[in-house]
């Protein structure tokens, strides 16, 4: 039976698999400690322990993310919608998809 691919709990990649025991919820001792770290940034706060705590900056290129795919959705319904070659919508959801990526990664 396959098992499926795991992913990190803190940055969602590929957990490598083991043989046996319990099954790891980080990638990496890294990740491991940055959840730490958040878990224990929110003990005895009223905060939920699985929010996620972002310095401005960051909120603030995630905002800009979040319009760029906003912008990116749109210019592929207004190309639908105008009929425009399968060439230029394939290229118009590459850019979709390669946004959406660095959004991803943005944790």
């Amino acid at each position: 039976m396959a098992r499926r691919q795991v992913t990190c709990q803190w940055c969602q990649g590929a957990v490598p698999e083991q043989g046996r025991g319990r099954p790891r919820k980080y990638c990496s001792h890294s990740c491991r400690q940055r959840a730490y770290e958040q878990r224990t940034r929110v003990s005895g706060t009223s905060i939920p322990e699985d929010a996620v705590i972002m310095r401005p900056e960051k909120a603030e290129r995630l905002t800009d993310l979040l319009f760029e795919l906003r912008c990116a959705a749109e210019d592929i319904a207004t190309a639908v919608e105008e009929n425009s070659p399968a060439d230029e919508i394939r290229g118009l959801c590459a850019e979709l998809v390669t946004i959406a990526r660095r959004a991803e990664h943005l944790r």
